[in-house]
């Protein structure tokens, strides 16, 4: 079995969603080397967040960002972890909720998505700074 792993800095993106599907290709090549296996991709953040949907109309993204806006909304009174504005604590929920990390399989060297699925980096901050991913990908 083989394991690769990089991380890689993600440009600093603004609030919503955000296909990162070609960063991640581009950052590890090496899945041409795995048959069969995974490829794991992981955000080292609090208030952002990874998940796997619609790679084709940009307003299923848009779409996402006012669902998650209306279920964890801003300036909420019971809210205590405000320091760094009206987004920090719903972007903590939204990252909760929406997860660190997807595994994708990796069929003869290329990733097994769907026609139409892409990898989304889930911004929920409104001024985010870079984001840090860890690609790990392993298999025969």
């Amino acid at each position: 079995m083989q394991f690769f792993q990089k991380e890689i800095g993600l440009k600093p993106y603004s609030r919503g969603f955000h296909l990162i599907t070609n960063d991640i290709l581009d950052a590890i090549p090496e899945i041409k080397q795995i048959n069969t296996g995974q490829l794991q991709v992981f955000v080292k953040h609090t208030s952002a967040s990874l998940t796997i949907n619609e790679n084709a109309d940009p307003t299923v993204r848009q779409d996402f960002e006012s669902h998650m806006n209306k279920i964890v909304p801003e300036n909420q009174p019971y809210y205590k972890h405000t320091f760094e504005g009206s987004d920090d604590m719903p972007a903590h929920i939204k990252a909760s909720l929406m997860g660190a990390s997807v595994m994708i399989p990796i069929t003869t060297g290329k990733l097994n998505l769907g026609i139409w699925q892409g990898i989304y980096l889930c911004e929920h901050r409104n001024n985010a700074s870079g984001r840090h991913i860890i690609i790990t990908a392993f298999g025969n």
